[in-house]
């Protein structure tokens, strides 16, 4: 990524599938409103016209019944808009061995310089002795692992839910992780209502716990969160959209009218994410 010329670095960004929507895409879609083109050339058309870096993944589950996007196809993306794009893998941990597999052999790449983690999608807490092998294999690389946190826009007002069990998003579950493996970078994805609380103090109390600030309208976020963000953890929050379902134009709208300090939107929107990646300008 060619950070010199990005006003902001978006750190969640979904690849989506290009087959037909299912029943889990409609029900995202009436709960997020309007979204963005999901086919690849449209993601990155945008990104590039708005010099704004952006962090893609997919998500490796089979719940929802949503048809698979690659880690391959990701990491592809990765390469054809280097400028742009830095890939993050997505490997559900129940998968056992075998995701411990692909996980060596994506970062072994040089590609993948991260881990996106869906607990409430992939059906784990993220402190079950069943990821920690994955988590050891990015440990050891010094590359972050992303978990979405708090509440699941995929699933709501679908009949039970979408099968969808919103106790494998409590943050506090991850401060097990912070512990257990102190030197590996971990970003919390979300406002994580109900848990917002949470979250700030995981942060706060785990130096390497950032937050990133996805798949919410900063008009919508709490005023514990924006008072944090200002001043304790300002060199730990991370801006972050959810797009295609949330948009950097809507979210970087709505954030221009929120009590943020002038000295720590460029922390937020591109400084703090640089330092978490290790770019230089």
């Amino acid at each position: 990524m060619n950070a010199s010329n990005l006003v902001a670095i978006d750190v969640h960004v979904h690849i989506e599938h290009s087959g037909k929507d299912v029943a889990a895409d409609s029900a995202a879609a009436q709960y997020f409103g309007a979204s963005a083109a999901k086919d690849k050339a449209s993601l990155a058309e945008y990104y590039r016209s708005r010099n704004i870096g952006c962090v893609v993944f997919t998500v490796d589950e089979r719940l929802t019944g949503r048809p698979a996007v690659s880690n391959d196809e990701v990491a592809q993306f990765a390469v054809d808009n280097s400028d742009i794009a830095i890939a993050f893998a997505s490997i559900d941990p129940t998968r056992g061995p075998e995701a411990v597999r692909e996980a060596k052999r994506l970062v072994k790449s040089g590609v993948v310089k991260g881990l996106k983690l869906h607990p409430p999608l992939q059906q784990f807490f993220p402190n079950d002795p069943i990821a920690y092998p994955l988590y050891e294999v990015f440990a050891e690389a010094k590359l972050p692992v992303l978990f979405h946190t708090g509440h699941s826009g995929i699933g709501t007002n679908m009949p039970g839910g979408g099968g969808i069990r919103l106790k494998y998003g409590n943050p506090m579950h991850i401060d097990d992780v912070a512990v257990d493996f102190p030197d590996l970078p971990i970003i919390m994805a979300h406002p994580s209502f109900p848990w917002q609380d949470e979250a700030i103090s995981v942060c706060l109390h785990k130096p390497t716990v950032y937050i990133d600030l996805s798949g919410w309208s900063p008009k919508y976020f709490s005023a514990t969160l924006i008072q944090y963000a200002n001043t304790l953890l300002k060199h730990k929050v991370l801006f972050g959209s959810d797009y295609p379902l949330i948009t950097p134009d809507r979210w970087m709208a709505d954030f221009e009218k929120i009590a943020i300090r002038d000295e720590v939107r460029p922390l937020i929107l591109r400084e703090n994410a640089m330092k978490l990646f290790g770019l230089t300008a």
